[in-house]
């Protein structure tokens, strides 16, 4: 096996770790299951000894899948880093700059700026991967990722870029039609529009108890924050979103702010990459984030201070 085909098949076995499975690891490179148990295949032959303990209900790693993985983390972040540093040599502003983040959050807050990037840098592209899975630096070719929420489990250099605060708001025409609830004490009989699948409990279920919950209705459910955006602009009810995805309309007068949920608190909005180093087509693309978001007042009060620090973030 030469070098490159190692460092490939290195990175399908990271991804296999982290995916639980072949069969989710193949789903996120777009192959087939079989493809990515031939690369593993290899692997094992290469080293001559088992990576995992393969069963219909688990995949578990060995003792020397354990240690190749440990590793194999730091020899494909290193080669990353290695790839960005040459690359951002000169100030080298041709090619593409990949970047992955929530479908909502980059219709929202890329791409509205893209065109006035692309007019200031015409050499500079940019591949944007709008997804819902969390995204990995290190092994998917992307430049950065931007992720919403605590941190963890991982060693991605990472910067803060702004916070998400939740808020609930609601279109004018519901509140001609239905009053104007002041505070979380007027909110029984109103309608609302809540996250469909929602186990982790982000949405109303987060900010109301049972009882509370069960005194309003439901007018839509939506598995998608542009979803329920739009659902509240059409009336249907209450909504408790983020703000980053409710500002544009509140500032544009579609949408009223009624109060925010000042229990839940700030929940950081971060920019990660595996290199220790950004390149300057990711300097150019984090300036002009950050201009955006300060824009509508979507910075912390040491967000555009805060250093480049080593963070551990949450890689599955």
């Amino acid at each position: 096996m030469d070098a490159a085909n190692y460092t490939q098949h290195l990175s399908t076995f990271v991804d296999v770790v982290r995916a639980g499975s072949f069969s989710e690891a193949a789903r996120r490179q777009g192959m087939k299951p079989s493809s990515i148990a031939r690369k593993i295949d290899m692997l094992e032959d290469y080293f001559g000894a088992a990576l995992f303990v393969r069963s219909t209900r688990a995949l578990m790693l060995t003792d020397v899948g354990e240690v190749l993985v440990a590793r194999a983390e730091v020899i494909l972040n290193e080669l990353n880093a290695m790839r960005v540093e040459i690359k951002s040599i000169k100030d080298n502003l041709d090619g593409p700059l990949r970047i992955s983040c929530l479908p909502t959050f980059g219709k929202l807050h890329i791409l509205p700026w893209l065109p006035k990037l692309r007019e200031n840098f015409p050499r500079m592209t940019v591949e944007l991967d709008l997804t819902e899975r969390i995204a990995n630096p290190s092994i998917e070719r992307l430049d950065a990722v931007l992720r919403i929420g605590p941190l963890n489990d991982s060693g991605l250099y990472a910067k803060t870029i702004g916070v998400q605060r939740w808020l609930v708001c609601a279109s004018p025409a519901y509140l001609d039609r239905s009053g104007k609830p002041a505070s979380w004490n007027e909110l029984a009989g109103h309608a609302i529009v809540d996250k469909l699948h929602d186990p982790a409990g982000v949405c109303w279920h987060a900010a109301l108890d049972p009882q509370q919950y069960s005194a309003m209705s439901i007018g839509f459910r939506c598995n998608d924050f542009d979803g329920l955006r739009q659902a509240a602009l059409g009336g249907l009810g209450l909504a408790y979103l983020p703000d980053w995805v409710a500002l544009p309309d509140i500032t544009a007068g579609r949408l009223v702010k009624l109060f925010d949920d000042s229990k839940r608190g700030n929940e950081p909005i971060s920019l990660l990459r595996a290199s220790s180093k950004p390149s300057a087509r990711l300097q150019i693309f984090h300036d002009a984030l950050l201009d955006h978001l300060r824009s509508f007042s979507m910075l912390g009060p040491t967000d555009e201070v805060q250093s480049d620090h080593a963070e551990r973030c949450n890689q599955a």
